[in-house]
């Protein structure tokens, strides 16, 4: 994996998120994928795990903002620092986060692992 086929991969998560659009999430997945929201936490797994975790993560979710930075690639692999902020449907309290993704890729440029670490502030 290239540099630029990472960036277009965190650029169609980013519109995938600020669009709460489950079907787009899943579309940037493999079909066996194991996505880690929190490092202790058991992973959504498959496309249906990924579609259940983005419709109700997200469902909650208004204004939200998401950019990145590339840290590091190589031939299957990628790190990202990430930036998000949304607002919650439910409080009206503004959320930002701040992450780190942990990637694999297969050979078709999927993902096969999502992992991240994060940290939530609320104003």
């Amino acid at each position: 994996m290239s540099e630029a086929e990472l960036q277009n991969w965190l650029e169609a998560y980013r519109q995938a998120w600020e669009t709460r659009d489950p079907e787009a999430a899943v579309a940037l997945f493999s079909d066996n994928v194991k996505y880690y929201e929190t490092p202790f936490g058991l992973p959504a797994e498959g496309r249906p795990g990924v579609r259940d975790y983005w419709a109700n993560a997200t469902r909650g979710q208004v204004d939200i903002g998401f950019s990145h930075e590339v840290l590091f690639v190589s031939q299957d692999r990628g790190i990202a620092r990430w930036w998000a902020s949304f607002t919650r449907v439910s409080t009206g309290a503004r959320i930002d986060l701040d992450g780190v993704f942990l990637l694999e890729f297969d050979h078709e440029g999927l993902c096969r692992e999502l992992r991240e670490w994060w940290h939530r502030a609320e104003r």
